[in-house]
């Protein structure tokens, strides 16, 4: 497939408070960028400039026939079925501008079943040594009221993960639904415990909030954005069991590749259709 008249537009959350959360996205759009795959490269954020609504005046160039718009999203949810299509003034999956540019809305990134292989190397990496069958690997959401689909990305990677039969154990937990990752001496009995955040990037949540979860540090204290001491100390010895503790799982440098493999799924499943609708035609 060619992109030379294309544009990708990375969608991410970004923070008011924390500017690593928008360094995931930023870093990868460089690396693209880099790689001259797609016409035009660009960034926008709920919480950051620019917006979702600026980048309504991005790519004007008359060389650019179609946007692939990639949501920077761990999951299907509340932001990629409500904010980001609101926000873009998308009909659906495709968007026919008034000049005629076609806006092509892909699947967020964590629907990427190359995840599952990063969710598993990022486990590795932080516990080389350890016996996996003597170890439960816990993947942590975050869990909203606001849509429940929020967490069914983080379990479809339970089953997958589970199905290879390499831990012991195979969990997900969540910051603000149950089962809740506070309660993961609970949850767990195995001597050692890996937990993942499945987030994109190491914001607030994984400096501060999770580690108090957690009890690797304490409710008063400020692990300063950008401080990543917690992810250097592992193993943290915590209920007679060693606790490993990981970074993001989408600061890999490999969601570059899965964010363009979205935007080839989104031309690869149209071509499907298109092909299906030509044989039952015919």
């Amino acid at each position: 497939m060619s992109y030379e008249h294309s544009a990708l537009l990375i969608a991410g959350h970004g923070s008011t408070v924390n500017r690593d959360s928008s360094a995931p996205s930023l870093a990868q759009a460089n690396v693209i960028r880099a790689r001259g795959i797609f016409r035009e490269v660009a960034c926008c954020f709920w919480k950051e400039e620019a917006s979702f609504h600026d980048a309504l005046l991005f790519f004007s160039d008359p060389e650019i026939h179609d946007v692939f718009v990639v949501p920077n999203f761990i999951s299907e949810g509340y932001f990629t079925q409500k904010i980001i299509p609101r926000e873009l003034e998308l009909d659906g999956r495709l968007t026919t501008r008034p000049d005629g540019q076609v806006w092509k809305y892909c699947e967020p990134v964590g629907n990427h079943p190359g995840v599952t292989d990063l969710l598993l190397r990022r486990a590795g990496e932080i516990a080389p040594e350890v016996a996996e069958a003597e170890t439960t690997l816990l993947i942590v959401g975050h869990g909203t009221a606001l849509n429940d689909q929020s967490a069914v990305a983080a379990k479809r990677q339970v089953q997958k993960i589970s199905a290879l039969g390499r831990y012991a154990s195979v969990q997900s937990a969540y910051m603000e639904e149950p089962p809740l990752i506070s309660d993961w001496a609970r949850l767990t009995n195995t001597p050692n415990v890996i937990i993942v955040p499945f987030f994109i990037s190491d914001g607030l949540h994984s400096y501060q909030d999770i580690p108090v979860l957690l009890g690797i540090e304490q409710e008063d204290t400020m692990i300063g954005a950008g401080t990543r001491e917690v992810f250097r100390t592992n193993p943290h010895r915590l209920h007679g069991r060693a606790l490993y503790y990981a970074s993001a799982i989408g600061t890999a440098p490999e969601f570059a590749d899965i964010l363009i493999a979205q935007a080839e799924n989104f031309d690869a499943c149209a071509l499907d259709l298109a092909t299906s609708a030509q044989t039952v035609s015919g």
